[in-house]
């Protein structure tokens, strides 16, 4: 039996089934941005859900943003537990013929996409983090990581970055890092238009799409 459909955005692709790529919004919440990456993904054959962290909360502004993780930090039990059930709903819906989920993360859920792929090392066999870190336990993991980090960003020092790649390392896990020159965080993201950096964005989606799509070492 199918588990039921946490809350969240399902995207499908026209063939109905396809590789499962999980994706964890950002502080922002579960706004449109994530919405249509999700498309974008069904639109290249994978079947994307993003579960909504928020319960149907979106905000727009920093400040907002900031209040909206405080008040997610006292749930994080919940919330990792949330992330799981998505990781699990997901995994029935792709069915036992694909091998593992993919887990894209942005920021607050590159911590979470992280966190997940130590967790549930049974699901994630793909990661792909974009300006975030957050864990440098990966002792179960089984997953292989990309990572996208920009060059001027205040919310991910390049001590932090450094920390993740060398602990991924540390622990034999395949990791890919790249740092794009003269962004800031949030550059993948269009709604975002002081941070927005479009000829970065496409080269990080052409790389997220060569690294969903070859095959697992």
């Amino acid at each position: 039996m199918t588990a039921s459909q946490p809350q969240g955005y399902l995207a499908v692709p026209t063939s109905g089934k396809g590789p499962g790529v999980l994706v964890l919004h950002a502080w922002w919440g579960l706004n449109e941005t994530i919405k249509a990456l999700c498309r974008r993904l069904a639109g290249e054959g994978y079947l994307a859900f993003a579960p909504d962290l928020y319960h149907g909360k979106v905000v727009d502004t920093i400040s907002e943003a900031e209040a909206a993780v405080q008040a997610l930090e006292p749930l994080f039990p919940q919330v990792r537990a949330e992330v799981r059930a998505a990781a699990a709903f997901l995994s029935e819906r792709v069915g036992p013929d694909q091998t593992g989920l993919a887990v894209i993360g942005f920021s607050l859920g590159a911590f979470y996409a992280l966190d997940l792929s130590n967790g549930d090392p049974e699901h994630i066999r793909r990661v792909v983090a974009f300006y975030g870190t957050g864990t440098d336990d990966f002792s179960t993991s089984r997953a292989e990581y990309l990572c996208h980090f920009a060059e001027n960003d205040p919310f991910e020092p390049a001590e932090s970055v450094a920390h993740v790649v060398a602990s991924l390392e540390k622990a034999g896990r395949p990791v890919m890092s790249h740092t794009y020159p003269g962004t800031g965080h949030w550059f993948f993201e269009p709604d975002r238009a002081d941070a927005f950096n479009a000829e970065a964005a496409q080269l990080a989606w052409e790389r997220t799409l060569a690294f969903l799509g070859r095959p697992l070492s």
